[in-house]
């Protein structure tokens, strides 16, 4: 079974020294992967995986999510070559569009049109990434460029897709998808049929499914229920979030979060490889040392 460590989305911002920290952790304890998430605040994802990646030798890093509507395609190219040039060939460059509040509320762009945003978002970080040059102008977004003359590992490109149209973009454009607070009957209805069938259309290679799960291994049920309900409350309140949970008709994040003991997280991880992800990035979400110890254990147990 393939699972990564998806560390910070827990509620508290990572520092680059403890996230090296985490990543030797799990490449000593054999996890293939360590993902870092780009938040409003706190340290950049992919200028700290520079770091990490220079400390820690050869696991898999990656981001999960970078908002695309604050950095132009060129400019992410750019810094995702940047890093590939001093890590080598293990980065997956995870992007996503992020949420309508965000964008609108915190950075004050437009989140209008936002499929076609990424469409052509692609159309200009796709040949960047190759070193290729790029002369494109769209009805969102304009790249006019010479390759950027980085001869660097082209890194894996993920989207976070969660609906259909989403889904089928990625699978024309992209190397495969991270999912959140999406379960197991969404993953084998939704996510990996359209998402196969759009990239097998477009002649590409079968795409990487990643679901983002939450995980705590806990005998007391009840209070790690409570805690999942406030760690993740607000991915509860987003409209693509909110979208996916009822589709698995559940309440809010604290049912699609794994909370019990080592043969429940067995189980159910299972479950969701057995719907058709290919990876599993598990958001550890323990309350105190104990918690976090045998989250980790459990996870490392399923290698």
């Amino acid at each position: 079974m393939r699972i990564g460590i998806f560390s910070g989305p827990a509620g508290k911002l990572f520092n680059v020294e403890e996230a090296i920290a985490d990543a030797r952790d799990a490449q000593e304890a054999g996890f293939p992967s360590y993902w870092l998430p780009q938040m409003p605040m706190g340290v950049d994802a992919l200028t700290s995986l520079s770091h990490i990646g220079a400390a820690v030798p050869s696991i898999e890093l990656g981001t999960a999510v970078i908002p695309t509507y604050p950095r132009h395609p060129m400019v992410m190219a750019q810094q995702a070559l940047s890093v590939t040039s001093i890590i080598g060939d293990r980065l997956a460059l995870g992007i996503g569009l992020s949420h309508k509040p965000v964008i609108e509320k915190q950075y004050g762009y437009e989140f209008d049109k936002p499929v076609r945003h990424l469409r052509e978002y692609l159309e200009i970080l796709n040949p960047q990434l190759r070193n290729e040059p790029v002369r494109f102008e769209g009805e969102t977004l304009t790249g006019r460029n010479p390759s950027l003359g980085l001869e660097a590992p082209v890194p894996q490109v993920l989207i976070a897709a969660l609906g259909p149209q989403m889904l089928r973009l990625t699978g024309r454009l992209a190397d495969g998808t991270i999912t959140w607070m999406t379960g197991n009957k969404t993953l084998a209805e939704l996510t990996v049929p359209e998402i196969c069938e759009a990239a097998e259309e477009a002649g590409r290679p079968k795409p990487r499914v990643l679901a983002g799960l939450p995980v705590l291994c806990t005998d007391d049920i009840d209070a790690g229920m409570e805690r999942a309900s406030k760690v993740w409350q607000m991915y509860g309140t987003l409209p693509s979030y909110r979208a996916m949970l009822d589709r698995e008709g559940l309440a809010g994040p604290e049912e699609i979060a794994i909370v019990g003991s080592e043969a429940e997280i067995r189980d159910r991880l299972q479950a969701t490889i057995d719907s058709g992800a290919d990876d599993i990035i598990v958001a550890e979400f323990g309350g105190n040392p104990e918690e976090r110890s045998r989250t980790r254990a459990a996870l490392a147990a399923l290698l």
